[in-house]
């Protein structure tokens, strides 16, 4: 088992019960895939680098989870057409 940080950045236009219904879909991917979710860290509302959609804030979501090699890829192949996520990345922690 891999252990892997997972980015998701969610629109700020939702509200608080809509966002963290697009986190439990992420992580109910994420244990669908055989995954397992160890801790998830909410930053909150940020300023975003640069406009996506016309958006210059999101609120950023990373979630901790390990898995087999297959599960990132199947995961950000769901998170990539969920309408509220503006962002996402799905990196492998080192030991």
């Amino acid at each position: 088992m891999n252990k892997y940080e997972l980015a998701v950045v969610v629109s700020a236009k939702l509200e608080d019960e809509a966002r963290a219904e697009v986190i439990e879909k992420v992580k109910a991917l994420i244990a669908r895939f055989g995954g397992n979710v160890t801790d998830v860290d909410e930053w909150g509302k940020r300023r975003l680098a640069y406009e996506i959609q016309k958006m210059k804030e999101g609120y950023y979501y990373f979630i901790h989870f390990e898995s087999d090699t297959t599960v990132p890829g199947e995961v950000e192949q769901r998170i990539r057409i969920m309408d509220n996520v503006i962002r996402y990345l799905c990196v492998k922690q080192e030991a």
